[in-house]
Formats: C-alpha cells, structure tokens, sequence
C-alpha cells in the first residue's frame, strides 16, 4: 500500500526518470478490475495524455501527483506504479501503461484496491484528495505539537484507540494502518489504549516518534513491506509487521503479537506495549 513514506519516495523517483518524457502511447483499464477506481470513463485518458509531456511529481499524504502539462495523473491505496526502461519487457496485465516516445514506460497495477485517476486542471471532486492536498504533511514544519494537540481534541478524538487516531478520517493523510505499527512500538503504546489515557509526556513523544519514525522510513526509500518505482523493496526494516509477527521484538525479545483489530491486523509487543 501506497502510504506517506512510500508517496514521497515513488514522487522523487518520477522526478528522475519520466519528468521531461513525451507520451506517444496510454493504455487504460486493459485488464478490468473491480476494484480499479478511474476518474470518468478510462477509454478517455488517452486523449487527455497522448502527445504531452511529463512535468513534475509531487506527493501528498498517500496520494502521487504527476503532471502532464493540463492533465494530472493521480495515483493511491494499492496502485503500484512500475517504471520500465526502453527495451525493457513490460507485464501483459495492467490497469493503467503510459508508453514514452523514448521507449520508456510508466505501468500501473492493481492487486487489491486502488485509484488511478486523470483529471484537467481542479476537475477531480474526490475528498481524499482534496483533504490530503490541504493538510499540512506530518513532517512539514506546519506539523507542529501544537497543530497535533489540535487534532487530538478535535470531534472526540480523545475517546479514540492510537490506531483509530493516528490512522482513520483522514487525520494525518498518509499515515495508515501500516506506518503506525512502528510508530506505536517506538512510542511504547498499545494499538487499542486510548489517546484519553495518555500523559502529556507520553503524548509528546508519541508526536516525536512519528516524526523520527517516518524520516527514518522516508530517508530509507520505504519499507520492506513494499516496493518503490523498480522493483526494489524499502531500506527500512520494518519492527512490527508481517514481517516480523512471531519474531523477538528488536527493543527486548519477546515475540511480535498479531492482533484483528478495526478491520485490519495490528502488530505489538505484549511488554513493551502494555494495554494499560
């Protein structure tokens, strides 16, 4: 899953490989997925992409912005975007290729879940998107304690669990159910314990650790849990993942504890996490 660190990083790799490319050739929605999210109809993006050229990427959240001169390409959730270089074999299957006048290629796959969208201009009425692009990141300098504190108190957060707080409506775009893991582990808070329960200084260094945490993964190219624009898994070791369920925790070796939990799975260390 496309989440911040893994946004940022695909974002610069872009800058480096198809800014400048012109797009000679785009294929959309050739293998149908009910679970590939299109902006309007998707025969339309060749018209709106052919003949263009590459501008720059951004990131946002989990979201990754590519221009296109008046067009916009924006990608999220579970799309992984794959560059090819010319000569290079590209996959059969697909939802979205974007073909360069070079022989490049930009390719888009969907496993589970995931949006591909274009759009001109403002044109693109998605909530997400636009609550991601006016949030300020969580390791922007506008991503302050004090901007933080705010949002703990904000329509009943403090009755929520730190999973449900750091990672649904749209809190802190970009931080999910996957980044959180370690975050918590460093920050020595249970998924489910509630924000209410925490003193101040344990809720300032939960503040800390989710900034150190995703510089970590973001100085890293990503997690180990994901792959960036080549194929290449994240240099950050992930504490508590998949990964690492049922293997000593790295801070005092008792076993990572897998957990069902809000619909999804969370990742803990029974001591260094009590519930409280």
């Amino acid at each position: 899953m496309i989440e911040y660190p893994e946004a940022v990083v695909l974002a610069r790799q872009l800058n480096e490989t198809v800014t400048g490319k012109l797009i000679q050739k785009v294929i959309a929605a050739q293998n149908p997925h009910k679970f590939a999210w299109y902006n309007g109809l998707p025969e339309n993006y060749p018209a709106m992409l052919e003949g263009k050229k590459i501008g720059k990427a951004r990131s946002f959240g989990s979201w990754v912005e590519l221009k296109a001169e008046e067009a916009t390409m924006a990608f999220c959730e579970g799309v992984k975007l794959s560059f090819y270089p010319a000569g290079k074999k590209r996959p059969l299957k697909h939802q979205l290729l974007v073909e360069f006048e070079d022989g490049a290629a930009l390719c888009a796959t969907i496993q589970m879940y995931g949006g591909l969208y274009c759009f001109y201009g403002e044109d693109f009425d998605n909530k997400y998107y636009s609550q991601a692009r006016q949030k300020p990141g969580p390791l922007s300098p506008e991503f302050d304690l004090g901007y933080f504190l705010k949002l703990a108190t904000q329509n009943g957060a403090d009755k929520l669990s730190a999973k449900a707080f750091l990672a649904t409506n749209q809190r802190i775009p970009g931080l999910g159910n996957g980044v959180l893991q370690d975050i918590l582990l460093n920050a020595k808070i249970h998924p489910k314990r509630k924000i209410s329960t925490l003193s101040q200084d344990e809720f300032h260094h939960l503040f800390n650790c989710i900034k150190n945490t995703l510089a970590l993964m973001v100085g890293r190219g990503g997690r180990d849990t994901g792959q960036d624009l080549f194929g290449t898994a994240g240099g950050y070791n992930t504490k508590a993942s998949k990964k690492t369920a049922g293997k000593p925790c790295c801070q005092c070796g008792s076993p990572i504890s897998k957990e069902s939990y809000m619909g999804g799975s969370i990742y803990y260390c029974q001591v260094c996490q009590p519930k409280v």
